[in-house]
């Protein structure tokens, strides 16, 4: 596994991120960021870093991530999908404990789009009787 890459992609929302795990000392590059630089919140650093500790790999994969579209709560959870994925190239044994933690599974809630003659999605416009 000596300097093998294993790359995933993973998606939430709008957002899509190619991510690429490498063996070493749990570095996490996302476009070219520290983790902590490019995430301000600490849930979203928790949320990233959460395959890893399922898996008990935790400082044992640097992460090279490029994420683009959506915000930042959709990245994270890309980023997340991403590296559940990568993992299970790594080692397809980490699948059951993946699998029942839920991130393998690509989140399908989407904006609902705004629909012709009313005011959102679901809003209307005010009804007046007279």
């Amino acid at each position: 596994m000596a300097d093998a890459v294993f790359s995933a992609v993973g998606r939430r929302k709008t957002s899509v991120a190619r991510v690429r795990i490498t063996s070493g000392a749990g570095e996490v590059l996302i476009n070219k960021k520290p983790l902590e630089k490019f995430f301000g919140r600490a849930v979203l650093h928790i949320e990233v870093k959460r395959p890893f500790e399922i898996t008990e790999t935790s400082g044992t994969f640097n992460v090279h991530a490029n994420v683009n579209g959506g915000g930042i709560t959709g990245q994270a959870g890309a980023i997340r999908h991403g590296i559940s994925r990568a993992l299970l190239l790594v080692n397809p044994e980490y699948r059951p404990a993946l699998k029942k933690a839920g991130l393998l599974r690509r989140d399908p809630r989407m904006k609902e789009r705004k629909k012709y003659g009313q005011k959102g999605a679901r809003a209307r416009f005010q009804f007046s009787k007279r």
